[in-house]
């Protein structure tokens, strides 16, 4: 690919310290005008991933090694300090990291097995002519991630492209499937890992299916211009007399692997989250299904180690942004949800959903389409851009994504207003129970009267 200048726009760089900033308020440690250096150092790696995309992989380990020396040797976890207390957070983490390294891997190698299948050669029949193509493919994954993993969904849409396109897809596009994936995720408890652990928290699936309202206008919004540039970019290419060949049993398997991660995640979430919190049953449960199916079909071994480098990428990411001292976001508003789709680009939407839920006072379903599909806005700002992106390395550019991939965050923004005017803001109590002195209370977060309908 050939080089460029990459130009970080100062709104987003100014949007993303401001909230750096304001989301480190209580915490403790050396800070720079306000700011803890624990969020510049971080702000640093992000930038440098920014600027040097053909070297992610050691920038997001230089920054991790610097960051953890720099909190072992000054500021220590809220597990403790020093080198024990880098233990003690590690051993927090491990579930959730390990997890998204096996999905990641796992579902690499499921990419493959659906793209071995046949179907992706059938689906130009299917697809309509024109522009309408590429957007009904959009269409396709919006709804696959509904009831499937986004991650899984991104990659099957991702081989389908690859296919009808003869791998000439224009990273417009493909910053669009990201988009379309994490959009029909943001609005199902078991379309996305943030809405899941809404889910798990107590909040009812029906407060959150109400981001489907801003995902299904961000759709239109995003999807349309996406489909017109991939339609000049290449159009569907179809061979209507070659004879196509579906190869059943790898379909099978993609349903076994994908059925497999659903009841693990469904079953450790309702009946056993103790176990889910402390072994990551959902990596295991797809590698254990990927293994059974060996003796049908063997997966594309040669995949692993370029997919397990795109993976530890993600996992140094993720790992930095557990680090930092965000002990408290702003007070819960519309505006602060808005914000935080923009914060998710950059910042992992997990520990961000984790504070929002412990804070309360959030319209949820505002929350689930904010930190679920925010992260489309950059290539790493979801598990799903990184996955594509190990599919296609010349995803991995902040510059091209935001120059060609733009309007994705209009999308957001137009959507996220929809949402705002159709179905009002209407904030949510704490429900989750604590304890004061021995007795049980509600804790009851402060609310904003609600705004529109």
């Amino acid at each position: 690919m050939p080089s460029t200048r990459i130009r970080l726009p100062r709104q987003f760089v100014a949007a993303t310290l401001i909230l750096f900033a304001s989301a480190a308020r209580a915490a403790d440690g050396p800070a720079v005008f306000g700011i803890p250096v624990d969020f510049i150092l971080f702000a640093t790696t992000l930038i440098g991933v920014a600027l040097f995309h053909h070297h992610v992989l050691k920038v997001a380990l230089a920054g991790l090694a610097v960051i953890a020396a720099y909190k072992i040797a000054f500021t220590g976890f809220k597990f403790g300090a020093g080198l024990a207390g880098f233990g003690a957070h590690m051993a927090h983490e491990w579930v959730l990291l390990t997890n998204l390294l096996c999905l990641l891997v796992g579902f690499a190698l499921l990419a493959r097995h659906f793209e071995d299948s046949g179907v992706p050669e059938v689906l130009p029949k299917l697809l309509p002519e024109g522009w309408l193509g590429p957007f009904v493919l959009l269409v396709i994954i919006f709804v696959l991630s509904g009831f499937l993993d986004n991650i899984a969904a991104a990659l099957i849409g991702g081989t389908v492209a690859a296919s009808v396109f003869k791998r000439k897809v224009h990273i417009g596009y493909l910053a669009a499937i990201v988009a379309a994936s994490n959009a029909g995720g943001a609005g199902s408890v078991v379309g996305d890992t943030t809405t899941t652990m809404m889910w798990i928290d107590g909040v009812s699936p029906l407060d959150v299916v109400e981001a489907y309202v801003g995902a299904v206008v961000a759709m239109v919004v995003f999807g349309i211009p996406a489909a017109l540039q991939q339609n000049r970019h290449q159009p569907i290419v179809r061979n209507l007399q070659a004879a196509h060949h579906v190869d059943w049993a790898r379909v099978g398997i993609v349903g076994f692997i994908l059925v497999a991660a659903i009841v693990t995640n469904v079953t450790m979430n309702l009946k056993f989250p103790a176990v889910g919190d402390h072994f990551p049953a959902l990596g295991v449960a797809v590698w254990v299904a990927l293994l059974l199916a060996v003796p049908l079909r063997k997966p594309e071994w040669s995949l692993v180690p370029d997919a397990f480098k795109g993976s530890i990428f993600l996992l140094a990411l993720v790992t930095c942004a557990s680090m930092m001292p965000v002990e408290k976001l702003p007070v819960a508003s519309w505006q602060t949800a808005l914000g935080l789709g923009f914060i998710s680009a950059v910042f992992d939407n997990i520990p961000l959903t984790a504070l929002a839920l412990k804070q309360g006072g959030y319209d949820w379903g505002f929350l689930a389409y904010a930190v679920g599909f925010g992260g489309s806005m950059l290539w790493f700002g979801s598990s799903a851009g990184v996955a594509l992106s190990n599919l296609f390395p010349e995803a991995k550019s902040v510059g091209q994504w935001l120059r060609h991939g733009w309007y994705i965050a209009v999308g957001y923004v137009v959507g996220f207003f929809a949402l705002l005017l159709i179905l009002g803001w209407h904030p949510h109590e704490k429900h989750k129970e604590v304890s004061l002195g021995g007795t049980a209370v509600h804790a009851i977060a402060p609310a904003q009267p609600p705004i529109g309908a």
